[in-house]
């Protein structure tokens, strides 16, 4: 591997008094699936979403594909400037737990929307990729309905092929199944397990712990803001050190 597409160093966010992420270091290869567990309010969206700019960061580096989105001064940090923003926000793309479809575009809108007016990118040239991707989700059908037509697990599915149009490095999934009854999870799990397996640069917030022991290359454990335990999955769910990770797994398998 040793293609870092992602690095984060000595991550540091608070709100407030409240410290929510302690000193946060972590690195993505190329091709790699890492999953991200951990109890509820244990930092992991608030990870995600530092990572992914949607929140700044108080302390320490961001840096993809080798450029510093985001660098420490010592006293908070300073972030790159606009243009070279522009270009880092192109290698990822983000899906979220609650969809976040635009209600008035159909399907098929939804998935050509950025490529056309973030890229600037031709409509029939788009529009062929974006039938392709609705294929592969298995949602060629539906490329006419609107959001609220659809299932929780389609529009998931819309989402995801709305997030690989834009052609990113990685993707980000934050709970991407929290919204979704068993059935549905499913679905979206097998999306996510087929492009883990077209080698697609994945980092995955998830409660779905087998998910993650089967799918990830791999798993870090978060709680109260800190990395406890990161490793190969066989190594960090199956024969798990601390005490905080034990008692986690064993309410997850309750």
């Amino acid at each position: 591997m040793g293609n870092k597409i992602l690095e984060i160093n000595h991550l540091k966010k608070q709100f407030g008094d409240t410290v929510v992420l302690h000193d946060i270091s972590m690195s993505v290869e190329a091709g790699e699936v890492v999953a991200i567990i951990g109890p509820s309010g244990s930092g992991k969206s608030t990870l995600l979403r530092c990572a992914t700019m949607l929140e700044t960061m108080d302390g320490g580096e961001l840096i993809y594909e080798g450029i510093k989105a985001v660098r420490d001064n010592g006293s908070g940090c300073s972030y790159a400037d606009a243009l070279t923003m522009r270009d880092i926000k192109k290698k990822f793309g983000l899906v979220f737990q609650n969809f976040n479809l635009f209600p008035h575009y159909s399907v098929l809108q939804n998935v050509m929307e950025a490529p056309i007016v973030v890229q600037k990118r031709d409509r029939a040239e788009v529009e062929k990729e974006a039938r392709v991707l609705l294929e592969k989700m298995g949602l060629t059908e539906r490329a006419d309905a609107y959001p609220c037509q659809l299932s929780g697990g389609q529009q998931q599915r819309v989402s995801i092929a709305r997030a690989l149009a834009m052609k990113p490095d990685m993707l980000f999934f934050d709970e991407p199944t929290s919204a979704l009854d068993p059935e549905l999870t499913g679905e979206i799990l097998k999306v996510i397990k087929q492009l883990a397996a077209e080698k697609m640069t994945m980092v995955i917030v998830t409660h779905e712990i087998s998910f993650a022991k089967n799918v990830a290359d791999k798993v870090v454990f978060m709680a109260d803001g800190y990395v406890i335990e990161e490793g190969r999955p066989e190594d960090v769910i199956d024969n798990c050190q601390s005490e905080r990770l034990k008692a986690f797994l064993s309410k997850m398998t309750e």
